[in-house]
Parts: structure tokens; C-alpha cells; sequence
């Protein structure tokens, strides 16, 4: 049997953690066994969903690498398929049209809440002879799913063991409503049916559809997948998470400049563990994923981690990929760094990683490198004070007489200079640094001088001696 796992999202917004949690756990899954893994766009909302959210799904299993096999297959194409199912069993006694109002099902419902009773139908259409009515009649209905009235649901979900729901307390749930639409339950059961799934991961907020879908898949005669129920996630309040944690949006975290191997590997132990270990390649993901692995108790968000992580990568990962990366940064920021001004990306990226969280941080602390200093930070200027203008400018003078611009020689220089002036060398180096930089902050003083180039590094220390004599001298 080939294992065929599915994430089957519905596009009526952003996609949050929880939902690509999902789809990681199910593709790791389907690759741990060597199976398949089926992309299901649940579109039947009309009201609520847009091409807009199916393309924000798509980018964010695109910026994580979670790959399909089959699909997207989206549900409002498989309209006639749903409604051919519900006749079928319409036909052969095991669901029947329902042609009460809203008003009496609102009543009912009153009455039910009075009574302190579970709300559900009454099943009055369930029983009747309404021969007054045919498909073709122009009242409207909804058609319903003939629940079993006793016994008992069984399955093993594979995070929470063994699982029983009395059908007494189950519906008779909608299969088509009265705009001719089908309902979530029943198209999760003909879809899941029609593409041969085995597993199913998602939330554990779906636990209680369970019951009710597995007495749809018995109704067909068809075997109804393995479920594995996964526990939501909180925020760091330890309430479910929701907008108000902040970044929940998948594609939020790329535009925040989070790498996806960091994402991966922080979504995938939101629930999950091997051992003690914190850090795993996709290589090793898939080799150890089972979903009995997964834990029982909901999970925390927890950004420190999240950054521990990508300061991980941002240091490991080849500084060629980093840089491919960060161009989608520089642009956003509109600095213009491909017209040959400027140093190399990835030389940028080597100097620049051991001190940045994120991407757009690393794109945002190079803007220097590309651009000239609008202005120097306030917290800054008081390094370009009146006693460094004789020492900057004897550092002009020995720049321009270097041959070889490189680390060693810039660094020769302001050691020499500080002896000349008796000045410690950090007292030389910083104002080098805010002149160039326009910041207190930069790689190393000498890496950014090599990197910034010879006729940028003077130009800009000319202007910053300008600086001190036109706004220090007075």
C-alpha cells in the first residue's frame, strides 16, 4: 500500500502556524514512507475565499520547500462529484432531503437552549414519506446524512490512542445545503475517498468531525483513513494563538527576514521531538519523523528559539545561499546594490552574519556598503569630535599612499596612527567607523574598509573631516 497523506487547507485568509505545521507534518510523513503527499484547496466557501489566499498558500509551501506530488485539486471544480455521491445515498436510504425552514430550525433551537439541551436536529424530515417533493420541487432544502441512532464510533488517532463517540450524540448532519453547495464534512469524505488517502494529520480541533466522517466513509462501504490529531498551538500567553501573538502569518516570517530552513526546523519541534535534539537538516527530518513522536500537550510559541534558530543557520548555511537570499531584502529596501558599486554580496554576508538576526537586520546594517552616508546618527557624532581631525586626517594621507588595499595594511595604519597620537586604538577606529558607516556599528573596522573600497573609504573620511571643521570648530 502506498501511503498518501494530504494537506487540504481552505483559502479564506493567511495561513497561520498551525496550519503549516500541519503541512509539514503530513509531507514529513508521506517522505519518511516513502509515499505521497496530495495538495486539496477546500474552496467550497464562496463568500470567503479568494485567489489571493490560494496563491498565499502556495508561496508558503513554495518558501519552505514542502513539495507535492499531486494537485492542487481544488473542491468548487468537484461540485457535480459531491452532489452524484449525495444521491447515491439518498438513493439507497442513507440520507434524504430536509425541507425545514430556518425559521423552524431557529425555534427549535430556542426551545433546545431552554431546555438545556444539546442543539440538533430533530429529525423530523428523517422519517417521512414526502412524495409532495422531488429534487426537481422548487422549495428549497438542504439533504442530510441518516447518522446512525446507537452504537458507537471507534478509531486509534495515532497522537491520542483510542477515541469512542456515542452516535446518540451525533446529527444528522447537512451533506448539501440549500445553495447547493456541499458542507465541510462531506466533501473532506468524498474527497479523501476519491483520492485514495491513508493518513490524515490536522488539528486536533477536528476531532470532533471525526466520528461523524468515518460514519459517512462507512455509508460507502470505503475504509476511511489513519487520523493523527495534532494539539493547537498557544502563544506565548499560553492561549490558542491568534493575531494578537503578533507574526502569525507564515509568509510574515519570510518578509521578516527568517530564513525557511530556521522555520522548518522551529515548526517541526513545536509538538515534536527526537530526543534532546534541537537542530535537524530536512535529510534527517525525514529519516526520523513518526507522528507517534508527536506530543499529546499543545505547544508554546517561543521567538527566542525562533531567533536562536535563524542565528544558527544565518552562521552555517553557505554564505552563496545567504546572499542569493538577501538580494529579495536589498530590493524591498530599495538599495541599489547591482550596479556594481559596492563589494561582493556574499563577502557582505561573511562579514556581516556573526552579528545579524535576520535577513532584512543584515539588509538594513549593509545599506552602507551600497549607498552614501545621508547622514550621521545622532547617537554617533560625538566620535567626530575637534581632537580627531588631525588624527583622521593623517589617516586620509596614509590611505591614499597604500598600494594594497587589504586587511593587514588598513589595520597597520590606524595602529600607527593611534601611536602617533598617543590614542588608544578604538579612539581612532570608531570615528573611522561612524565616518564610513555613519553608525557606531559595523564588521570589524578593517573588513569594512577592505570591503567599502579605497576611493569610497577616503571620500567619505574627507567629508567627515569637512564635517568636524564646519560644526565642531566653533
Amino acid at each position: 500500500m502506498i501511503i498518501r497523506s494530504r494537506f487540504a487547507p481552505s483559502p479564506t485568509g493567511y495561513v497561520h502556524l498551525g496550519n503549516i505545521r500541519t503541512a509539514i507534518y503530513a509531507w514529513l510523513y508521506a517522505r519518511h514512507h516513502g509515499g505521497e503527499l496530495v495538495l486539496r484547496i477546500e474552496d467550497t466557501d464562496q463568500e470567503r475565499s479568494t485567489q489571493e489566499a490560494i496563491q498565499v498558500i502556495l508561496d508558503s509551501m513554495a518558501w519552505l520547500g514542502i513539495d507535492y506530488d499531486e494537485g492542487p485539486h481544488y473542491q468548487s471544480k468537484r461540485l457535480d462529484r459531491y452532489h452524484e455521491v449525495a444521491e447515491q445515498l439518498i438513493a439507497e436510504g442513507k440520507a434524504y432531503r430536509c425541507y425545514c425552514s430556518k425559521e423552524r430550525l431557529a425555534v427549535l433551537r430556542e426551545q433546545q437552549l431552554g431546555n438545556k439541551e444539546k442543539p440538533r436536529y430533530d429529525g423530523a424530515c428523517r422519517n417521512q414519506q414526502l412524495d409532495a417533493f422531488s429534487s426537481s420541487s422548487s422549495q428549497p432544502y438542504v439533504i442530510r446524512f441518516k447518522n446512525p441512532q446507537s452504537g458507537t464510533v471507534t478509531f486509534n488517532d495515532e497522537v491520542n490512542g483510542e477515541i469512542t463517540f456515542q452516535n446518540s450524540e451525533l446529527d444528522d448532519l447537512i451533506l448539501i445545503r440549500a445553495d447547493g453547495y456541499p458542507a465541510y464534512n462531506f466533501c473532506v469524505v468524498v474527497d479523501d475517498m476519491d483520492m485514495r488517502i491513508t493518513h490524515v494529520i490536522r488539528g486536533a480541533d477536528h476531532i470532533n468531525n471525526t466520528p461523524r466522517q468515518i460514519n459517512i466513509f462507512d455509508a460507502l462501504n470505503a475504509k476511511h483513513p489513519t487520523y493523527a490529531h495534532v494539539p493547537l498551538i498557544l502563544g506565548t500567553d499560553g492561549k490558542l494563538l491568534s493575531k494578537r501573538h503578533g507574526a502569525a502569518s507564515v509568509l510574515q516570517y519570510r518578509d521578516d527576514g527568517f530564513l525557511p530552513e530556521a522555520m522548518l526546523n522551529y515548526l517541526i519541534r513545536l509538538g515534536w521531538s527526537h530526543g534532546d535534539q534541537e537542530i535537524f537538516s530536512r535529510e534527517e527530518m525525514i529519516e526520523l519523523f513518526d507522528s507517534k513522536d508527536i506530543n499529546k500537550a499543545p505547544a508554546a510559541i517561543n521567538p527566542d528559539k525562533l531567533l536562536w534558530l535563524n542565528r544558527h543557520y544565518m552562521k552555517t548555511l553557505d554564505p552563496q545561499v545567504i546572499a542569493e537570499r538577501l538580494v529579495w531584502y536589498l530590493q524591498d529596501l530599495h538599495i541599489d546594490f547591482a550596479h556594481g558599486r559596492g563589494p561582493n554580496l556574499v563577502e557582505v554576508v561573511k562579514a556581516q552574519r556573526e552579528r545579524c538576526e535576520t535577513l532584512r537586520e543584515m539588509a538594513v546594517k549593509s545599506r552602507f556598503f551600497y549607498e552614501d552616508i545621508a547622514k550621521y546618527e545622532e547617537s554617533a557624532m560625538k566620535h567626530l569630535s575637534l581632537e580627531m581631525l588631525d588624527p583622521l586626517r593623517a589617516v586620509i594621507h596614509r590611505f591614499e599612499m597604500l598600494d594594497l588595499w587589504s586587511k593587514e595594511s588598513l589595520h597597520q595604519v590606524i595602529e600607527d596612527i593611534a601611536k602617533q597620537f598617543s590614542l588608544k586604538l578604538g579612539k581612532v577606529a570608531q570615528p573611522i567607523r561612524v565616518a564610513v558607516t555613519g553608525t557606531t556599528i559595523s564588521p570589524p573596522i578593517d573588513v569594512t574598509l577592505q570591503l567599502l573600497s579605497k576611493r569610497i573609504v577616503i571620500d567619505r573620511l574627507t567629508k567627515a573631516v569637512e564635517f568636524i571643521s564646519n560644526n565642531r570648530s566653533n
